[in-house]
């Protein structure tokens, strides 16, 4: 009778604990059959979300509601990756590589290829196509990229260990090379431009945030916290004083870092839960004061066994203070 006492308190003990488990964050999931879109960015003037596709290499356009439509399909470029609307809202920007994931890889363009891209949101038309690749010798992965206040494009490549900036004129340079930076692997990753001059970077290998100096960019000091971020990808400035860093590769988390002294020293503010369920997530956008992460479900691309996914989605972040 006891073990049956028992049974029943710990099947009421799970039964109550899954009625006060949050749900996930609302969701906008869209029909895209084996895109693996990994970079998302939301533009505020007509509305849409655009994603790119790991897999395939399409850029595409999410309304709200969850229609999904290509704006710009081309094999050639192997995979997109991270992308951000111009400040401008008319054109987008793309990471174009070959490293890992695409339908389309070959020998030729393997950890070779490493592109920025732009286009026409009005019409899908490719309006710039810039090499990055040889600027530096060795295996490439243009991976992310931010703006800053003059238009400069900062492109992190994530296996040459490097920075490149690409001129509004289309001039592209190696910014930024550093030992700091080295791994085997995946590397530099995530980017955002901070308005008092300096980057600050992630490094998925080491777990690590770099800041760089833009006038100086041989002034590059870790970003002191009291945890690592292995499986470090996208980053989000959200203010002055507040960075939102995606992490997958196991942990599939999102955490919000603050700072007090102009980002030498960082500390988790907040994080989201285990409940909020999300699938490899990748890079975040802001929509107004909200935050939306793309679930890119790489997850699946590394299983032999699983289908082509055909349904992703968009989430919204709902941090829980820690």
């Amino acid at each position: 009778m006891k073990k049956l006492t028992y049974l029943l308190c710990g099947v009421a003990s799970l039964a109550a604990i899954a009625a006060f488990s949050p749900e996930p964050g609302p969701r906008i999931e869209f029909d895209a059959m084996e895109s693996y879109p990994e970079g998302v960015a939301y533009n505020k003037i007509d509305g849409n979300y655009y994603v790119s596709s790991a897999r395939l290499g399409n850029i595409g356009k999410v309304t709200p509601q969850g229609a999904y439509t290509i704006l710009l399909q081309d094999s050639m470029l192997k995979s997109t990756y991270g992308i951000k609307i111009h400040p401008d809202g008319k054109k987008l920007f793309a990471c174009v590589s070959d490293a890992n994931y695409s339908k389309y890889t070959n020998p030729a363009t393997r950890t070779k290829m490493a592109k920025l891209i732009g286009l026409e949101l009005s019409t899908g038309k490719k309006i710039s196509d810039i090499d990055l690749s040889g600027l530096l010798p060795g295996k490439h992965f243009a991976n992310d990229m931010t703006f800053d206040q003059q238009q400069n494009i900062y492109v992190t490549d994530s296996f040459a260990g490097a920075i490149y900036k690409v001129t509004p004129n289309g001039r592209a340079s190696v910014f930024a090379k550093d030992e700091l930076f080295k791994t085997e692997g995946v590397g530099l990753n995530g980017i955002v431009y901070h308005a008092d001059g300096f980057l600050i970077v992630d490094n998925t290998a080491k777990g690590e945030l770099y800041k760089i100096d833009i006038k100086n960019p041989k002034n590059i000091a870790k970003v002191a916290i009291n945890q690592f971020f292995l499986g470090a990808d996208g980053l989000l400035l959200n203010d002055k004083n507040l960075l939102t860093v995606v992490v997958n590769g196991g942990s599939d988390k999102i955490f919000q870092l603050a700072t007090t002294d102009n980002w030498k020293t960082a500390n988790v503010k907040a994080s989201t839960l285990a409940t909020d369920r999300f699938t490899y997530p990748s890079t975040a956008t802001q929509n107004g004061n909200e935050i939306w992460v793309m679930n890119a479900q790489f997850n699946q691309l590394l299983d032999s066994n699983q289908v082509p996914v055909k349904k992703f989605a968009i989430q919204k972040v709902n941090y829980k203070p820690l």
